[in-house]
């Protein structure tokens, strides 16, 4: 779910089965800490063909960012253990048989009606999807104010001495900085640095997607806080994720770009994939068309579901 949708829905999902007891605080830790990734559907309409106007680049960086999201999962299994040990080898082992039937009892004991729970669930999507808005405007006018304030150049003179020792060129750093408040706009920002090579482009980018951003951060941290999870396993995790995502994307540019032909924008591409790139741009048009009309539908759907549930409880 977490891969499928993006952020921040693998956090609400661990925070849910942690509430229900049916994960440990260490295994809570460890489950949103590589179960909130970006969703294809961000890498490839928005990254790689709105922002490169190359859908055969978003290969190359899915690639990479669940890969790296999968070691990252796979470190994190390390984490904890001293402090679990003791609990695991006291807790019994299930099959898929004993799961499934577990399964069966929760959905037993679950007597809410089918309209109750379509209504719940859209107001939960609802909220989820307001707070994710919200978070992302408050982040890109903190990034643009301390842009105006010179913090963002002052940061990012700082990284004109490590990206030359990484052979990226300087002009990266203000879209690393970006990034690291916004993974949208330091995305962007990054594709349009001019007199870079896609290779390096792609390099920044995946890190930035692995990081996800201080936005992402402040939507999970903010779900995390009505449970006793720690924040501190998630953040550590996205570092790591972006670094992996980067180190794959280094290794697998090579067969990428040779096996799908991976090209930059301004070079020669048959004819066949301009009209690949346009197919994916109509797709994209349609979601932007048809996007401010589904969140206004969806905000009159939760006001009615949410007054509906005001009246029910009055009564």
């Amino acid at each position: 779910m977490g891969m499928a949708t993006g952020f921040p829905a693998g956090a609400k999902l661990t925070v849910r089965l942690r509430e229900e007891k049916q994960l440990t605080k260490i295994e809570a830790q460890r489950l949103v800490s590589f179960t909130n990734s970006s969703s294809p559907l961000f890498i490839f309409a928005a990254v790689s063909v709105g922002f490169f106007n190359n859908p055969r680049l978003g290969l190359l960086l899915a690639a990479a960012h669940y890969l790296g999201n999968f070691f990252v999962g796979f470190i994190m299994r390390f984490y904890g253990v001293k402090k679990q040990k003791q609990e695991r080898e006291k807790k019994p082992v299930l099959n898929i048989s004993q799961a499934l039937s577990a399964l069966h009892q929760t959905r037993i004991h679950n007597q809410k009606p089918i309209g109750k729970l379509l209504g719940d669930a859209v107001m939960s999507s609802i909220h989820t999807l307001l707070a994710v808005g919200g978070f992302i405007i408050l982040f890109s006018v903190l990034n643009k104010l301390l842009f105006h304030l010179h913090f963002t150049p002052a940061i990012a003179s700082m990284l004109d001495y490590i990206l030359p020792i990484l052979q990226l060129p300087k002009e990266f750093g203000n879209s690393l900085v970006a990034g690291i408040f916004e993974i949208t706009l330091g995305s962007q920002m990054a594709s349009e640095v001019q007199g870079s090579l896609l290779l390096q482009q792609a390099i920044i980018v995946s890190f930035i997607l692995g990081f996800s951003g201080f936005s992402v951060h402040a939507q999970v941290a903010s779900i995390l806080a009505t449970t006793d999870i720690d924040y501190k396993p998630f953040f550590f995790a996205r570092v790591l994720h972006g670094f992996l995502a980067s180190l794959f994307t280094v290794l697998l540019w090579k067969p990428f770009s040779n096996y799908f032909h991976i090209q930059a924008m301004d070079t020669a591409v048959p004819a066949f994939l301009q009209e690949h790139d346009r197919w994916w741009e109509a797709i994209l048009q349609a979601f932007i068309k048809i996007g401010p009309l589904f969140t206004i539908f969806s905000l009159v759907f939760y006001i009615f579901f949410y007054l509906r549930k005001i009246n029910s409880s009055r009564l």
